[in-house]
This record gives C-alpha cells, structure tokens and sequence, in this order.
C-alpha cells in the first residue's frame, strides 16, 4: 500500500509484535488441534520437539509432484498449469476450511501427511513450528521472494521468513442481496439482526472458529483477542442461543456457489472470495458487499513446507514460481486478495481489474481491521464453534 504512511501498520499496529507471537504451550497447542480434529488426533500425535531443521531441499533434481493442502480455490489455473508445463512437477491441491483443520491433519499424520506445502495464517506458525510442523525454507531457492513488498515481509511469527512467506492476506465482512435485504446493512450489528429477520434461515456463516466468534465482538467494538470467561460465555450465549437457529450453512467459500446461484440472502465472506462471487454471478447489482464497522478481522496466509514433505525440491520450486512478477499478478486476479507483491495496486487498477475495492484497501480501512491473537481462550473458542454448528443443525 504506497498511500499508507507506515506501511508495516497495514498488518500489525505498532508495538504488537509480542502478542502476535504469544507462545502457547505444546500441550495446549495439541488440545487445539484435537478439539478441531477429534480425539484420534489427539491419540496419534506425541511432541516432536520442534527445533529447527535443517532445509531438506538441496536445488537437485525436481520430482514429478507437488501436493498443496491450502484454502479452497486459492491458487491460478494459469498459474499452476504454467509451472507444470515449464517445469514438470504436477500439482495436486486438496482444500481445508480452517487452520484447526490444517493442523489436526499435520498433527495426527506426524510427518507422513503426503503434502508438500500448506498455507497456514499467521498467528499459527510460531506454534506449528514448535512442535515441528513445517520445514525450514532453503531461501537460496527462493531468489523470487525478492519480488515481495518488504511490508509483507518479516512479520512478528516469522521474523526471518525461515519457514513462511506471504501468500495472500486479506479481511472478513459479508455479502448481501438487496432485493431481499432492502434496507442499507453496514456494520456486524446489522449483519446479525438482518440474520434473525429478513435473512432468517438463509444466512451462512464461515465455516472457521475465528470469524464465527470473531463477529460478535467486532458487533460490540470489543477487543476479540479477550480472555475473560464471562466474555466468552456471553458470546457464546449469543451465537449459541441466539443467532445459531437462524443460520442455515457454514460455508467459507460462498463465492464459489452460494451466491452465483443465490441459495442464501446474507453470506459472511472473506473479501477475495465475496469478489468471486459478484464475478460469477449472472446478476452482481443484486450484491452489496459490506466491510463492516466498527471493527473487523485482519489476516495473512503463508506459504510454508509440512514436515516431512516427500516433494521439497518441486515445494520451493512452486512456491518460488509463485512469487514471479507474472504469477503475483495472475494470482492476485484470480482470487481476488491482495498478494503482497511490490507495486501491485496501481498495475491492477491500470489493467482494469475488476473490483479493485475488494482487494485494496485505504488507510482508514485498515485502521479498522485487527489480528487474530492466539491465547489461552482458543480452546474455548472452538468449543463455542462446535457448540453453534450443533444448535444451528445446518
């Protein structure tokens, strides 16, 4: 972002670096991932004793695959298309809804989950390298991540970028039809009333514990790194007892379906998927997209290497291809976030790319959105998670 005057506070307000990189303990880290994952998660896994390793990637010959386990449709056709054919290795991506399913698999699996690279946010990677979830990058292989905005680079869980580089990042807010919703929706309190009456029994919600707990205190202007258990529990009153009745699916990729085919009126969305959706649908006029206020959600995706990836050459050889000048722009068009190349708002907006309003965002924007912390309050989050996806039957 060139119009912001500090560009590092597009991702993190000054002096939170500590709180970003809270250390969490491994066992309360693994009871996370149970949660998320169910017990057989919890039952396979055992402390790996994380440290550092050294990059198993040496710049030899490239395998013939490469397996990315990433969010939903994240990735350029172009793009992975276009690698294999220059380079050779095929690529196969399998999709998760949220970073609890990411790291229940990589958990359970204990360095035999097949995949190559995931994409975890953030917040998660201090302690998915704790107890040695991820590889660490051989940066020689990487000449690419020279293409990146340093604003993007260095972040508070990845000083160094050892194991992480941005992949994408980007806010939550929501969708709605206005020929059903005719009244003008603007901030989290208008999205959960317009969910219990005009949008009852045709609102979703991500199907992620962040956004889901997040949107109750980003409603009440509330710090929603809280910790206080009367807090939560009143958050979970609300969402539990309240909203869940009310909503009809849990979905994170609304884009993709719900609402080119209009199956639901009012859909909580991250940006670069509600852009895909007024793209892809025959009618986009019917669409509001909202960023609401006060406050919203503020999050960075990262490339990053599992343990144990049985294809390290053909990993950083994909994640470097992604990172050319080409495939930033073609990747940045194809899913609608912000990819942390240099320079790129300006480019897109002179190729006349749809939508730019989704994927750049002005300074008094970005005032507004705030990162995930993780703190002792995780378990309890994805327990009212869990809790509103029962009561809600969706």
């Amino acid at each position: 972002m060139t119009d912001s005057p500090n560009p590092l506070r597009i991702l993190a307000p000054e002096g939170s670096a500590p709180a970003i990189v809270r250390e969490l303990s491994r066992r309360r880290f693994l009871s996370i991932a149970a949660i998320a994952g169910g017990a057989a998660a919890l039952a396979a896994c055992s402390p790996s004793g994380g440290g550092s390793p050294q990059p198993q990637a040496t710049g030899g010959t490239l395998e013939d695959n490469v397996s990315v386990y990433t969010w939903g449709d994240y990735d350029s056709p172009d793009v992975v298309s276009s690698f294999t054919s220059e380079l050779g290795p095929k690529v196969t991506l399998d999709s998760y809804s949220s970073n609890e399913e990411l790291i229940a698999k990589l958990v359970a699996a204990k360095g035999t989950s097949g995949y190559d690279i995931v994409v975890p946010t953030g917040v998660f990677i201090p302690q998915m390298i704790e107890n040695g979830l991820l590889t660490k990058f051989n940066k020689d292989l990487l000449p690419n991540m020279a293409n990146m905005d340093p604003a993007y680079l260095g972040r508070a869980w990845d000083p160094g970028n050892d194991y992480s580089v941005c992949k994408a990042w980007g806010t939550t807010g929501y969708v709605y039809d206005k020929t059903v919703i005719t009244r003008e929706l603007t901030t989290w309190a208008d999205f959960f009333d317009a969910a219990q009456n005009e949008a009852s029994g045709k609102t979703s919600m991500s199907d992620d514990p962040a956004g889901i707990i997040g949107s109750y205190f980003w409603a009440n202007d509330m710090d929603w790194n809280t910790e206080d258990p009367e807090e939560l529990e009143a958050a979970r009153q609300f969402l539990v007892e309240e909203i869940a009745p009310h909503i009809s699916a849990f979905d994170s990729y609304p884009g993709t379906n719900a609402i080119p085919q209009g199956t639901q009126v009012l859909l909580q969305a991250w940006n670069g998927d509600a852009r895909l959706g007024l793209q892809e649908s025959s009618d986009p006029d019917r669409w509001q997209w909202v960023l609401p206020g006060p406050v919203t959600e503020l999050w960075m995706d990262n490339w990053a290497i599992a343990a144990g990836a049985p294809h390290p050459e053909a990993a950083h050889a994909f994640i470097d291809y992604s990172m050319s000048p080409e495939s930033l722009a073609l990747n940045l068009d194809y899913i609608g976030y912000n990819v942390g190349g240099k320079d790129m708002e300006a480019a897109a907006v002179e190729a006349g790319l749809d939508y730019t309003d989704l994927i750049f965002f002005t300074p008094e924007q970005l005032e507004t959105m705030h990162e995930q912390e993780l703190n002792d309050s995780q378990t309890t989050r994805v327990e009212i998670y869990n809790e509103m996806k029962a009561a809600a039957g969706a």
